[in-house]
Order: structure tokens, then sequence, then C-alpha cells
């Protein structure tokens, strides 16, 4: 394994996700390498706060119901996508592969993540996988683009911000953690801002405080985005002052 090979490791390491010998080279590798070093505590803090963030008890009948099902369910082959040749690790694709990483758990917490086999039957969670897989994999594309650009900034009530715009694929994304919750019957609805008309973008997860979320439509001519809290199911115009507005990084 090269060492080039070795910088890619930061994220399967942080989530112990490296076989014995894997992580050997990577341990040693790690102790010369102060940019991998800090991306690992950076993701697995970030993997820490959202493993927290959605807890849940197995039912008596989650390992039966399991062994029963698995020799049913085909697994998908993974979805693999060759890197060009002159893709080198700067620090712009360092800083996106983290928000990739962070907006892949989020988008598992959201979706409940190992509950659905624990609540649901095994059928219905395939379906709530396939969902899952296909929105990782949306975020993913946004994040990991060629031209992909981002920002942070506040959110009013003490949450995080970064949003992230793709112009090749005329998508962003917008990554939030430590959200207040809405009140009873409201809800977060981001906005596109069309030179100063806001456009509807989508909602996000009233019961999540940590979400990425692929913002409906085209960017288009927008130059930003905005976040307000709205009635749940969202409303045509907003109708709260915005708890953030965020200009698109620019090429």
């Amino acid at each position: 394994m090269t060492g080039a090979d070795l910088h890619t490791l930061t994220g399967a390491y942080a989530l112990h996700a490296l076989l014995d010998d894997e992580r050997t080279d990577f341990e040693r590798h790690l102790a010369q390498c102060e940019p991998c070093t800090q991306e690992v505590r950076e993701l697995a803090a970030t993997a820490g706060r959202l493993g927290l963030a959605m807890t849940t008890t197995p039912p008596p009948t989650l390992k039966a119901d399991v062994l029963r099902r698995i020799s049913t369910v085909r697994q998908d082959p993974p979805r693999t996508t060759p890197l060009a040749p002159h893709v080198t690790r700067t620090g712009r694709t360092r800083t996106l592969t983290r928000l990739a990483l962070a907006a892949c758990l989020a988008a598992a917490v959201a979706l409940g993540g190992t509950a659905a086999w624990q609540h649901q039957r095994a059928d219905t969670a395939r379906d709530q996988a396939k969902s899952a897989q296909k929105q990782y994999r949306q975020l993913a594309d946004v994040l990991t683009a060629p031209d992909a650009k981002a920002t942070s900034g506040p959110v009013t009530g003490g949450a995080n911000a970064t949003l992230v715009i793709a112009r090749s694929r005329d998508q962003a994304v917008f990554l939030a953690s430590g959200l207040t919750r809405p009140p009873a019957g409201k809800v977060y609805q981001l906005w596109f801002n069309d030179a100063g008309t806001m456009r509807p973008a989508g909602l996000m997860n009233p019961t999540q405080t940590t979400e990425a979320v692929l913002l409906t439509g085209p960017v288009d001519q927008a130059t930003g985005m905005g976040i307000t809290l709205e009635p749940t199911g969202g409303s045509p115009h907003p109708t709260t002052t915005p708890l953030a507005v965020m200009a698109f990084p620019q090429a």
C-alpha cells in the first residue's frame, strides 16, 4: 500500500472499518502525518455526535427476524466510479471528503439507520435501505463533484451550517448541526435566493438536529439560499425572518 493510498483511509479508520493489517499500516502512517491525524480527529468527533443523535432499543425478536430473512435478501453490488488520473489529495478535496462523510452519516441518522431493521419487517427495511442508498449517492455526487465549492456560517440559535454547490450538477447541499428542534406545528424550510426572490427548496426533518439535505430543484440563477421557520408542510413564500441567509461560494 502506497503513501497516497494511506491518505484515503482516514474515514474508514475513524469508523473502525479497516482490517487488522490495514489498521497497523495506517497507524504507522498516522504517527508521521499531521493532516491525516487532524482529519481522523474531526471525522471521529462527527461520527460520535451523529451516532448519539438516535438510540433505539432493539426488540427481542430482532435476531430471529434477521436470521430468518437474510437468506432471501440479495445484496446490491457496490456502485463504483473510477477517479480521474489527475485528481490529487489537496486541501479542498480533504474538506469535501469530510463533508461527504458527515453528510452520509447525517442522512443515516435522519433515516433511522438500523432502527428500520429493529422495528419493521425486513422487506420494508430493504426498501428504506435502497432509499437511503439513493440519498447518500445524491449527496455524495454533489459533495465530490470536481467543481464543488463550500461555505460555512452560523444559524440563529447557535447552530452551524455548511452550504455546498456544484454548478456542473446544478445542485446544492445544505448541512446543519446543532439545530434547535422547531415548535410543534413548525418546520425548517429551505429557499433558493433568486436575486432577492425566495424559491422553495425543500423541508428539513423536524425531529433531527443534525441533517444533510439536497436542495429541491435546480440552482439555476440563484445566488444563495436561506432557511426560515414555517408551518408544517411548508409555505409558498417565507412568512418569518430568515434564520440564515448564505451566498453561494464564487467559482
